[in-house]
Formats: structure tokens, sequence, C-alpha cells
């Protein structure tokens, strides 16, 4: 959100402390401290799986892991501010877009020359993507995601529409859906991105140094959205910043027959009363201005050890296990989330996993984001911009432009606009 706001997380601060037994002790050397600090930045869905695994990893690679949970918002923020001080996390679960600026920062180690980066062959290049800056290796990936359509397979069978491939179409269902009652559009910057890379466009173009925000292309895409709400085909909320609870609410409850989201939230939608049969979820990719056309981006998250770190042998061996084909097919099979190994697909349990097998499909035509430092910094001018043309308070050029000027004096300021 991975994304910017996209995720509920939890708030508390409460440490586990998983200790290795049978008397093993730390299997490192030198001035390893054998203690691994591990800040987990998932949600209440997640946060038990991982803690298994890292309570297993501990077992097997014979060192101590403390678990400390940070709630997604602040996570950031608060690495920052530790690691400054030298202080902080051994791993840090960081978003994709996080790497590169921690890595411009100094404030995570470089990989390079560690176990962590010898044979990356079997990753997925998109999410491995992420976890390079500047040729060097910063970060090893957890999970990776991307955005999907998800629908109510019995409103849409009962009103005989199929998923809609294009905006059009989903236009054309709206009237045997109930009209604006048949899709919720997320008015936060990352939801924006399909209609943006649908149309062709980005926010920056990064080898040029170009910022590309305000392109023609990005404003049709706009266009497209605040059309969806004018032809009373789709509803938003118009306070954003609980556009997303609002959303999840909807759908959830059956009051939205579809909704663009990852496959974090389906945990939350299969708690709802319009899915208590689970089979009634169906997932498709996102539409687009024309069938095959649809593109949406690629998130996720990676794993990071802190510059400076007092155990840094013992966190590569961490993340090693953490990373391993055995704990990704677990989250898959534990929590429906993509695993970055190629190989990991190939599991009985991954394969079994209908949420995976999904979604597959939607992460291989994933477009990559920019990873640069200033990634992350992007969604929030966007966002205010974003919301500002759903509500009806300014028009999608007036808006993207303001954007692009924002980027120009705040996030990339050496970037020419155009």
């Amino acid at each position: 959100m991975r994304r910017t706001t996209l995720v509920t997380a939890m708030a508390t601060g409460v440490a586990l402390v998983l200790t290795a037994c049978g008397g093993g002790g730390s299997s490192s050397s030198g001035s390893d401290s054998g203690e691994v600090t591990f800040w987990d930045t998932s949600g209440p869905n997640e946060g038990p799986v991982f803690k298994k695994i890292a309570e297993d990893c501990a077992t097997k690679g014979g060192y101590k892991v403390k678990v400390e949970t940070q709630a997604f918002d602040t996570a950031l923020a608060n690495y920052k501010t530790a690691a400054q001080g030298g202080q902080g996390p051994d791993v840090f679960r960081a978003e994709v877009a996080w790497v590169p600026q921690l890595a411009k920062l100094g404030y995570v180690a470089d990989l390079s020359d560690t176990d962590l980066a010898k044979d990356t062959s079997d990753f997925l290049d998109a999410p491995l993507g992420s976890t390079k800056f500047e040729g060097k290796t910063y970060a090893v990936p957890q999970v990776t995601d991307s955005l999907a359509l998800l629908y109510n397979k019995k409103k849409l069978a009962d009103a005989g529409v199929e998923p809609p491939k294009t905006w059009d179409e989903l236009k054309a269902a709206a009237a045997k859906l109930g009209g604006e009652k048949s899709f919720f559009l997320n008015n936060d910057a990352y939801y924006a991105l399909p209609f943006i890379y649908g149309e062709g466009g980005d926010l920056v173009d990064a080898s040029a140094k170009k910022i590309v925000v305000n392109s023609d292309k990005n404003v049709k895409a706009l266009q497209t959205a605040k059309g969806l709400l004018d032809a009373k085909a789709a509803f938003t909320s118009l306070d954003a910043g609980n556009s997303y609870t609002t959303m999840q609410a909807a759908f959830s409850s059956g009051d939205a027959a579809m909704v663009i989201n990852g496959p974090w939230a389906v945990a939350d939608y299969l708690k709802g009363t319009a899915f208590t049969d689970k089979a009634n979820l169906g997932i498709a990719p996102v539409p687009g201005p024309s069938a095959g056309k649809g593109s949406a981006p690629v998130g996720g998250h990676d794993y990071v050890i802190r510059q400076g770190t007092k155990a840094k042998q013992s966190s590569v061996k961490f993340i090693q296990c953490m990373a391993s084909v055995e704990s990704q097919a677990s989250i898959a099979k534990e929590l429906g989330l993509l695993p970055t190994r190629k190989s990991a697909y190939q599991n009985a349990d991954v394969k079994a996993n209908a949420i995976v097998a999904a979604f597959e499909p939607v992460t291989k035509v994933a477009h990559e984001r920019a990873w640069i430092p200033e990634g992350g910094q992007l969604f929030d001018p966007l966002k205010v911009a974003y919301a500002d043309v759903l509500a009806g308070k300014k028009e999608p050029k007036a808006a993207l432009d303001e954007v692009a000027k924002a980027y120009k004096e705040q996030v990339v300021t050496e970037y020419s606009i155009g």
C-alpha cells in the first residue's frame, strides 16, 4: 500500500520474545548478538501467521527473535526516527516504495555481498526490482500484490451481468445492478493508478527525469473515473480519510456489488455478511479503456536489515528462512497473499488457494512503479487531487497541473515537467 494509506494495521506495540528451543543458542560468530528484533507492519489478519513463521525460523536457526508490531501508517516515520539515532529493529518489513528511500538515506544495509543476493533467479522480476537501488541490493521480497476487480458473484449473476472488462461495460452493468451502488470508487491515490496505467499514463518518467502526471493520458484517466460517478454507475466517499473503511463496509455487507482492491483485503471481506459463502467472492482483472487494456500497480513488501545492526548474520539467516519457498507457501495457504518466488506457485497448497490462483495472472501484467527514493512521496499530492476531482471540486487538468507543480517543488525537484 503497501501503498500509502491502504491497510489498517495493528497499532499495538507489544513485543513477543520468540526463543530458540533445545538450548542451541546463537550459531552466529564474531560480534553478532544472536537476537533479531523484527518490526512487523502487517495487519491483525496477517500478524499471527508471520509470528508463527518467525517462531519456527528461530527454532530452526538457533537464534532469538523479538517480534514487535508496528502500525503500517506510522511505521516508516518511526523507523526513520529510530535508525537516525542508531536504534530500531534489525529487520524491518518495508513497503516496496520505502526501500529506495531508506537506501538513499543510509538507513538499511547493502546486502549485495551477502547470501541474500547470491541467487535471486527464483524471485519474480517485478518484486525483485523493488529491492534494488543504484545497482545494489538492499532488500528481499516478502509478498507481492496488485489490484483486481472484486465482485459479488450472486449479485452479478442475478442481474445477468458478466464481470466488466472495460469501464464502459461497468457503466452499462450499473443499470442492472442498482445504479451507483454497483461499484464503490475509492478516492485514494493508489486506486487512481488502474485508470492512469490503463490509459498508458504514469506519474513520472524516471529514466528521462520528467514529471508526466499531468499528461493528456492522465487527464483522460481521471475524466473516466469521474465519469463513472456522473453516470450514476459508481459511488464514493466524500470523506477522503475514511474512504477505504467505507469501501470495505459497503462491499462486505453487499451494499456494493464491485470494488477494486488487493489480496490483503480478502480476509476482511470473507468476514462480511455478503460472503458467508466464500465462493461468492469473484476476482477478475481490473477493467480498462478497452478489453485487455486494464493495468494495475505492483505492490507488496520487502525485508530490509538496518544499517548498523549488531545481529547482521542472524538477520540474514532470519530473512533467508522468512523468504524461503516453504515460508511463502505457508503465507499463501493461510492468508491468500501472493508469493514472490516462482517455485512457490508450484506448491500444492498454493495452487489450491483460490485467492492466489485468481490474483496470479493479475500480478503477471501488473505495472511496475518508479523505484526511486521519492516514489512513496508521489502519492500524497495525487491523493488530494484525485479526491478533489471525484468530489467535483476541480477539473482533472487543473488538479493534475497542481500535482505536477507539487512534484517539482517538493518531491523530484531535479525533474522537468512534461
